[in-house]
């Protein structure tokens, strides 16, 4: 939601993402596709250690330090992902605790990293939302990017759910 609203919403899946995870392509439509392939020379990359995986400031910060952390490669939102996908999340939660470091940012415990929940999010490119400190947020931006709404996902919760969807099926 918040950081997107430079492009237009885009469908659950483009046709150049047939898959039902969304993966391994490339969307020229999709401008997290075009940051990660550095064909946005407005969005400044922050150094990310994490293989295939991007770094940037959000567009639009709901917090002192708001980043995104996308794959390289196009993959669906949130909603799309199966428990295979567990190591790509806990990956750019890593990426995000990592990037919050290197910007002077160390306590781990007052942060917010989460995903909107579609059908709220306006970029349907897996982007995860790095916030510190939490304690900051303002009125509106705890709305945006509240714990417990139907809009918003923490990573924690995402991880969750994908280990419960699919032990029970």
């Amino acid at each position: 939601m918040a950081g997107e609203d430079g492009a237009a919403p885009e469908a659950a899946q483009s046709p150049a993402d047939p898959s039902p995870g969304g993966g391994g392509g490339y969307d020229g439509k999709c401008v997290f596709c075009r940051i990660g392939r550095r064909e946005e020379p407005g969005t400044a990359l922050l150094p990310c250690e994490s293989e295939g995986l991007v770094c940037f400031r959000d567009i639009r910060p709901g917090a002192p330090h708001h980043y995104l952390v996308v794959p390289i490669e196009h993959m669906g939102n949130c909603k799309t992902l199966k428990k295979e996908h567990i190591p790509l999340v806990e990956k750019m939660m890593e990426a995000g605790k990592n990037i919050l470091q290197r910007n002077n940012f160390t306590d781990l415990n007052d942060i917010r990293m989460g995903f909107h929940w579609p059908p709220f999010c306006s970029i349907s490119h897996l982007h995860l939302h790095v916030l510190a400190p939490a304690s900051q947020l303002g009125f509106l931006s705890r709305m945006i990017y509240r714990i417990n709404s139907y809009w918003f996902i923490t990573a924690e919760q995402l991880i969750e759910r994908l280990q419960t969807e699919n032990t029970a099926s």
